[in-house]
């Protein structure tokens, strides 16, 4: 199984809209739903961390680097 094909599942629960793309305010809503306190700032900083091609969202691609880097 590849890592994007292991990461897609969790991807997928962050991107609530399903539209292929993780914005700011679904990793706030994210980090609230794990209770988890997180500002609206904290939120875009950590969108701009995975975001590789700027454009203020993170692909499933740009998801699974991140994670593959981070998390290894």
């Amino acid at each position: 199984m590849s890592e994007q094909t292991d990461y897609a599942a969790t991807f997928s629960l962050v991107d609530s809209d399903g539209d292929g793309l993780i914005s700011a305010d679904e990793f706030l809503s994210l980090m609230s739903n794990l209770g988890e306190e997180s500002t609206p700032e904290q939120a875009v900083a950590a969108v701009r961390e995975m975001d590789s091609d700027g454009d203020d969202r993170v692909s499933l691609t740009e998801f699974t680097a991140y994670m593959a880097r981070n998390h290894a």
